[in-house]
């Protein structure tokens, strides 16, 4: 009898104490009483933070209205022209000289093999870099516009200019001053002497109003980036 009471006891005490480990654990599970005012703390922040960037947007749009209606972007469109113009991409009209390359036709050059007396490309830049150095602002080649990646160069028969297949006659286009341009090639012993004696046609004519075309061909950098503001 002793015994039972012994083991009911023990019994009730082991209920009694897994009760009470598990109301502990209940209470210790749950989500702390601090975590509300640290969700309400985030909120208020995400909600200032979203006021900041409603004003913003409300500058710069007041900026553009601005810009648009008060002559600034007119500036701007103008400025885009000029650098657009110098990097070749828009048309130009301005007085020049246009030079006009062609091969003695084949009969005046029997004897020889034609190629040693063809126009090369080494000619062509040769005497695009005597009208650069008399001040020439703009250039085309068959109105292939040079620009920045223009590239000059032997094709076979052919010569490539901006990845275009050209063949003779060469017409040059060169805008400056047309005196300071002509001069710059038919100084004695200078590039139309030397041409001529290669057995090729120069034909130069000045030019009160020439026109070059715009560079068409599409630039892309594959490495060049811009630098952002306040970088060096």
């Amino acid at each position: 009898m002793k015994k039972s009471m012994y083991v009911s006891l023990f019994i009730t005490t082991l209920l009694l104490g897994l009760m009470i480990a598990f109301q502990f654990r209940s209470n210790t599970g749950g989500v702390p009483t601090d975590r509300p005012r640290e969700l309400t703390q985030e909120l208020a922040q995400l909600d200032e933070e979203y006021k900041e960037l409603q004003a913003e947007a409300a500058d710069l749009q007041k900026s553009l209205n601005q810009m648009q209606t008060g002559g600034k972007y007119e500036t701007m469109q103008k400025e885009l022209y000029k650098v657009r113009m110098a990097a070749g991409m828009e048309p130009i009209t301005a007085p020049g000289i246009e030079i006009l390359l062609d091969n003695q036709p084949p009969d005046d050059r029997t004897g020889f093999d034609p190629e040693l007396f063809s126009i090369s490309y080494e000619d062509i830049l040769r005497v695009v870099n005597e009208l650069r150095a008399a001040g020439a602002k703009a250039i085309a080649i068959n109105d292939q516009r040079l620009v920045a990646t223009s590239e000059i160069r032997s094709a076979g028969r052919f010569i490539d200019v901006n990845l275009t297949r050209l063949n003779s006659p060469y017409t040059i286009k060169a805008i400056g001053d047309p005196e300071k341009l002509e001069s710059s090639l038919i100084i004695k012993n200078g590039m139309v002497d030397t041409l001529k004696e290669w057995g090729i046609a120069v034909t130069i004519t000045k030019k009160e109003e020439l026109t070059v075309p715009a560079y068409l061909n599409s630039l892309e950098f594959s490495y060049a980036k811009p630098l952002e503001e306040g970088e060096k």
